[in-house]
């Protein structure tokens, strides 16, 4: 059984579309303490990424394998995790705009079964255009960017402001794809059965 913790629909359906067919745990570990938010962006995507994963395990008491996952877009070094409110999101996309950043995902994998253990970060520079403050206004009254790490996303209403990415598509939308196939790899098991594990 392959769980996913999190509630992320991205992730989900990032892995779906993969051919994998997850189990969704969500871990409800608080991604706003303070114990976090001191972290560098990427020490925090590691640390919350393993954590979410842990406490997945701790629950379960049957055989998985449970990839856990955080993402956060820095910029000139900050950590901008998901905005809170629309002023917030308005204000970090005048800020962002015509600028480039760094989208941080932690990935950890668990094999309860080996009791076996695999963690990384996978990297992708985003760019983004120049936006007007109307197209601003628009987009952040989609609702869209309080939900999403950084407050943008590449698949939805922000694609059109977002020319250049350098690095791992799957990866800005919540899951490095690759990543996983080679963590798979690492614990054993050929992609084509990960694709059968139910």
């Amino acid at each position: 059984m392959i769980i996913l913790a999190s509630a992320s629909a991205s992730r989900r359906r990032l892995l779906e579309s993969a051919g994998l067919t997850p189990t969704i745990m969500v871990s409800h570990v608080d991604e706003e303490s303070e114990f976090f938010n001191a972290m560098s962006p990427k020490d925090m995507v590691i640390a919350l990424a393993i954590t979410k994963a842990h406490t997945i395990r701790e629950q379960i008491d049957f055989p998985a394998i449970i990839i856990g996952c955080d993402s956060t877009f820095e910029f000139d070094g900050d950590s901008l995790g998901k905005p809170s409110t629309p002023h917030i999101a308005f204000e970090r996309a005048k800020r962002v705009q015509g600028n480039s950043g760094l989208l941080h995902t932690g990935h950890c994998l668990i094999d309860t079964a080996k009791d076996r253990e695999i963690s990384s970060i996978v990297t992708t520079k985003v760019t983004f255009d120049s936006m007007s403050e109307d197209e601003i206004h628009d987009y952040v009254a989609t609702g869209e960017p309080l939900h999403v790490a950084g407050g943008f996303t590449l698949d939805g209403f922000s694609s059109p402001f977002i020319p250049l990415i350098e690095g791992d598509y799957t990866n800005v939308v919540g899951i490095s794809m690759p990543f996983i196939r080679k963590a798979f790899a690492q614990l054993g098991y050929s992609w084509p059965e990960v694709k059968v594990m139910r």
